[in-house]
């Protein structure tokens, strides 16, 4: 499964994350193609069924260059906790399931992208959508922050991306952050991670309620952004309720 043909960086910066009634077809498509692999896992899951996907924490090195470091700052000043965790988490989740499938990625701008993912989350702006803003906000700061005209360009298409229902199946550096944020989110492939690692990375990074605000934080999307992926998530994916049946102890 890959995202939609024409769901892309230049659909999202010419029309500001704007949907058209084909586009919305499309993503219905590639969800419903997608929800046997999805109805396998949760039965991996409730049968206790897990793979082995982890990072070892031990001796971990974070990337540490001008560009990461920040992003760590950047991340820490304007996101609220439970944002700042999750965009932690996604890193994580995202380099454990690249690792596990042999995928290549570009650890330092996975780690940027994830940290820079939801800016704008919390933020909607009327008409366009916040992966889309966010994507600009996060390309303005790296391009100041030293990164290359090509690196911001890769931070951006990532973050802008993340929302598209099939990215995820790119692990390389397009997918990496929708698929870890969907570990996160709604639990996607959590039955492809150790358990005993999951615990230790949520312990590491706690949760705070994220169901919560997330819910709160895409309810107010979609209302900003009629036409949008997130009113489409959940209007159509039933993003709610997948939001509040992943398997997280909140």
């Amino acid at each position: 499964m890959s995202a939609p043909k024409g769901i892309d960086w230049e659909w999202a910066i010419t029309t500001g994350g704007t949907l058209s009634a084909r586009q919305r077809r499309q993503l219905t498509g590639t969800l419903i193609s997608a929800l046997p692999r999805m109805l396998t896992g949760q039965v991996k899951l409730a049968l206790g069924r897990r793979g082995p996907g982890r990072v070892d924490f031990t001796d971990l090195r974070l990337p540490d260059s001008k560009l990461a470091k920040a992003a760590e700052t950047e991340a820490r000043e304007c996101l609220t906790p439970h944002v700042l965790e999750h965009s932690y988490r996604s890193y994580f989740f995202g380099r454990a399931l690249s690792e596990l499938d042999g995928v290549p990625y570009d650890d330092e701008l996975a780690y940027v992208s994830c940290l820079l993912h939801d800016l704008n989350l919390e933020h909607p702006t009327p008409g366009r959508c916040f992966a889309v803003t966010g994507a600009e906000r996060a390309m303005d700061f790296a391009l100041a922050s030293g990164a290359t005209q090509d690196q911001a360009d890769i931070i951006g298409k990532a973050i802008a991306a993340h929302l598209t229902v099939g990215v995820a199946d790119d692990l390389g550096d397009l997918g990496f952050v929708s698929a870890g944020a969907a570990v996160d989110v709604f639990g996607g492939r959590m039955w492809d991670l150790d358990p005993a690692w999951v615990t230790d990375l949520l312990a590491r990074h706690p949760r705070y309620d994220f169901k919560r605000h997330m819910t709160a934080a895409v309810t107010t999307e979609a209302a900003a952004v009629p036409h949008g992926r997130g009113h489409w998530l959940m209007t159509t994916a039933a993003f709610r309720q997948l939001i509040r049946m992943a398997p997280f102890p909140e």
